[in-house]
């Protein structure tokens, strides 16, 4: 009888267990860890146990394991059929919660487990069709580390007491923590984005964004530049922090003085730290960049302006507009790459800035500091039909500039290099070479490695992936994919110590992710 009724449930359908590459969020009650999708002919009820095993990570720090049923629909967003999700991720990226709000699913089970092993039973009836449940883990950051990776799958599924086969995709095994550093909603803020990211001399750690206080558009709008803090590796940050905002300048309302797109960057021999970004006032109340026109005047001109601390964060100075300083006459306006800027091994400072011409057409180089700020240059440009620049010395004395590639055709990264502070560049091995979706990346020298991080697809911002290369660029044949699923894309990277690097990045599971990786886990 029990074997008639498996029958029917399942009727030449296969159970499948789902296992998205995407971080666990630490502290936070719902994690997708495996979709299991089980499929009927018809309307039957049904009990049953999923087995789930651990490995690698401490039991005592796993607040809770829960079995949760989301009826017809997916809770991954690339597999979903929900309009409602695809609607408010459209809208508000990774901050809806429509997977696991109380309207939208039933928690089947909830576990504080004991062992490694742990079993979530489940009473409910099955619809025809489809039947999505998914396993979850809450995780208390406080007993983890969060560059360690850990195991969680599926072991076995019974259903009305019979043992029920299933087909696995995905791995269980080397999942990767995450941290949630923004969210939509958090002090009552719509979108994050934008992040930038530097350690500072302290050693701490310093992130920087856009608080885009009521809508998730560029500017113009009313966003101001946030920042948060920390002094353990990334595990926990201070409150955020506003370090620039231009507020009603010039008798203009808010939402008409933005700034974002930050680039953050410390001076390695001062210890000051300093986050440039780009100030709209005015310009008509359209996009920025294309809105502004030839000249100085904040009213015609989009403007590149910058703030300092010298005492890790606690004050910041005013913005000062650097414009007149770097930008052509005959330009429309030239501001940074959002990411961070660098200090050179002789002390200069360097950030990687785009310059957009009158008819509106990109192109990239470097502005540089050799009084550690008081004065700033700018260098020629790159290449043009590029934007969104990050930059780092590969050498002493030896500059890489990876761009976005703004063309809608050539979808690989453009990577030029320089021996003279930008009067003269030439194209790296690495030049057209590295996929992106028209999104921006970031780049890193880490010790004897180059890191590079971007979503590794010509088509859509998913596929999150760290790369990294021994031969400065040359090549890259280490990757490590951080997550599969769609976002924003952009992001940033920074070193905690000789073998750890700090990301935080536009992920599927917030607005800002920050994870850990060890340089050593980029594997061939």
């Amino acid at each position: 009888m029990l074997i008639s009724i498996i029958s029917t449930l399942l009727a030449a359908a296969t159970v499948t267990v789902y296992n998205p590459r995407v971080p666990v969020i630490v502290d936070r009650e719902f994690n997708v860890i495996s979709e299991i999708v089980i499929p009927s002919e018809s309307a039957r009820e049904a009990s049953g146990e999923v087995v789930v095993s651990l490995e690698g990570i401490p039991i005592k720090a796993v607040k809770d394991v829960r079995l949760v049923y989301t009826g017809t629909i997916s809770p991954v967003m690339s597999r979903t059929k929900s309009n409602v999700m695809k609607s408010h991720y459209n809208y508000w990226g990774a901050g809806q919660e429509d997977w696991y709000a109380p309207r939208s699913a039933f928690v089947e089970s909830k576990v504080k487990p004991k062992s490694c092993t742990v079993t979530l039973p489940f009473d409910r009836p099955l619809v025809k069709g489809d039947n999505h449940f998914y396993v979850s883990l809450n995780i208390n950051s406080s007993k983890i580390d969060l560059s360690e990776t850990f195991s969680c799958g599926v072991k076995s599924l019974t259903i009305n007491k019979e043992e029920v086969s299933f087909e696995e995709k995905g791995p269980a095994g080397e999942r990767r923590y995450g941290v949630a550093l923004r969210n939509h909603g958090d002090d009552g803020v719509d979108t994050y984005r934008i992040p930038g990211l530097a350690r500072t001399k302290k050693g701490d750690l310093i992130a920087v964004y856009d608080i885009r206080w009521n809508t998730y558009f560029d500017l113009q709008a009313d966003i101001d530049i946030g920042f948060q803090k920390s002094s353990d590796g990334g595990k926990t940050w201070s409150k955020m922090g506003i370090a620039m905002d231009m507020g009603e300048y010039g008798g203009l309302p808010k939402d008409q003085n933005g700034t974002g797109d930050p680039c953050v960057l410390v001076d390695d021999v001062t210890g000051d730290i300093y986050v440039f970004a780009i100030w709209a006032h005015g310009l008509e109340g359209s996009y920025s960049i294309f809105s502004s026109k030839d000249g100085f005047d904040p009213i015609d001109v989009a403007q590149l302006v910058v703030v300092k601390s010298s005492d890790e964060g606690k004050t910041w100075s005013k913005p000062v507009s650097i414009t007149p300083m770097v930008k052509q006459p005959g330009s429309a306006t030239l501001f940074q790459g959002p990411g961070c800027g660098i200090t050179m091994s002789d002390g200069t400072l360097v950030v990687p800035i785009q310059e957009w011409d009158k008819d509106k057409i990109p192109s990239a180089g470097i502005i540089y500091s050799k009084d550690h700020g008081a004065t700033w240059k700018v260098s020629k440009m790159a290449t043009d039909h590029v934007c969104e620049d990050q930059v780092a010395e590969i050498s002493p004395g030896v500059l890489m500039l990876n761009m976005r590639n703004h063309s809608s055709k050539d979808r690989t990264r453009k990577v030029y290099v320089t021996k003279d502070l930008g009067q003269t560049w030439t194209a790296h091995e690495s030049n057209d070479v590295l996929p992106e979706p028209v999104c921006q990346a970031s780049l890193l020298k880490a010790g004897g490695t180059l890191l590079f991080a971007n979503p590794d697809s010509k088509v859509t911002r998913n596929m999150f992936t760290i790369k990294a290369s021994d031969d400065l660029g040359k090549t890259w044949d280490r990757a490590l994919l951080l997550d599969e699923e769609g976002g924003w894309g952009y992001s940033c990277m920074a070193m905690i110590d000789e073998e750890t690097v700090g990301i935080i990045y536009e992920g599927s599971q917030s607005h800002l992710v920050y994870q850990v990786v060890k340089i050593a886990d980029i594997k061939r």
